[in-house]
């Protein structure tokens, strides 16, 4: 039977893991706390470990993992900024879930901006008051508007679909465009300074890091509507909030913060948040934030349940090879053995 220790556990991830598990021979051992140098030793004894977007993956704690006899690494997640992935090669192997439901994002990414742009969240609050004021809910059509997309994988390429839909004008980038398309690409200036909507579909990296900060923001529209549904770090959080005061930025609507992995996910209702950044944000009437819930869809926890089984069993049933592997050298065809159907190590 294959051991899995599964880390920052929510009550919504174990049905779907539960169901796939039973079908097949894994173990699973779920737990609460996020997986760090502090809490890897939980892991001793297990042949793989299950980890998400704001478990710290270091290289202290692979080596640790190393040294336990673990050989995989599952993320039930796409992102993967959280896993030194340089540091697991040669010693343990890393799986991920490219795509769950990219639908998931795309549209809590249209919700939100839907949101936004029409007041619904200030409405929502003021009738459940009785007060049916429409002062200061005057809101614009989307119809004819320009929305700017970073990124354009498969929740890139669907939040386009949604904004053709309301009669929108899209322009994209992204340093990979997707072949085949109508896509008009332009260069990140172009893209900042003729949007009226900035919409961020792109993984983190170093070079995505605070894509969009104070240069980026001054080169932007004034009242332009930045939208994050991908990784906190793309928007440098102090320049937002100084855009956001000086009445550049129209409105914000995040569903990831940088500093979330001490926050998200958690009821925070009782206590004082200690983020004062966050709180701040959150302070503004032209901000809207979710707590990294964009993925969460029973589709998307049914399909992100299933692949991490698929990955797990590829690996220990296909002698280590699996599609879904990340490895560094992985955008170098001529070392990858990946390619070649073999394992990465």
């Amino acid at each position: 039977m294959i051991s899995v220790t599964f880390y920052d556990t929510k009550a919504y991830d174990r049905p779907a893991f539960e169901q796939y598990g039973a079908l097949h021979d894994i173990r699973f051992r779920f737990l609460e706390t996020k997986l760090n140098e502090d809490t890897v030793d939980l892991a001793s004894g297990s042949d793989c470990v299950c980890v998400f977007v704001n478990d710290a993956v270091n290289a202290a704690v692979i080596d640790k993992m190393y040294r336990f006899g673990v050989k995989l690494i599952a993320l039930r997640c796409a992102g993967y900024n959280n896993v030194d992935i340089r540091a697991a090669y040669g010693k343990v192997h890393v799986v991920h879930v490219p795509a769950y439901s990219p639908y998931s994002v795309a549209e809590h990414a249209a919700a939100l901006l839907l949101t936004s742009v029409r007041r619904i969240h200030k409405a929502y609050n003021r009738t459940r008051d009785f007060n049916f004021s429409l002062n200061g809910l005057t809101g614009f059509d989307l119809h004819g508007k320009t929305v700017g997309v970073v990124g354009t994988g498969k929740i890139g390429r669907i939040f386009i679909d949604i904004c053709r839909g309301f009669g929108m004008n899209v322009i994209a980038y992204d340093p990979f465009p997707a072949s085949g398309t109508n896509i008009e690409y332009v260069d990140l200036d172009e893209l900042f300074s003729r949007s009226d909507i900035i919409s961020l579909h792109c993984p983190l990296t170093e070079q995505t890091r605070h894509i969009v900060d104070a240069s980026a923001i001054e080169r932007m529209k004034k009242g332009v509507v930045i939208l994050n549904t991908s990784r906190g770090a793309l928007i440098d959080a102090e320049a937002l909030l100084e855009g956001i005061k000086a009445r550049k930025i129209g409105a914000a609507c995040l569903d990831v913060y940088e500093e979330e992995a001490d926050i998200f996910f958690e009821d925070r209702s009782g206590h004082i948040l200690n983020d004062e950044l966050l709180s701040r944000l959150i302070s503004m009437p032209n901000v809207i934030v979710t707590s990294h819930q964009a993925f969460l869809t029973q589709e998307a926890l049914s399909n992100i349940a299933q692949t991490t089984v698929d990955n797990i069993l590829s690996y220990y049933n296909n002698d280590g090879v699996c599609d879904n592997e990340l490895c560094y050298r992985c955008d170098r065809i001529e070392q990858c053995k990946k390619s070649r159907n073999k394992r990465c190590f």
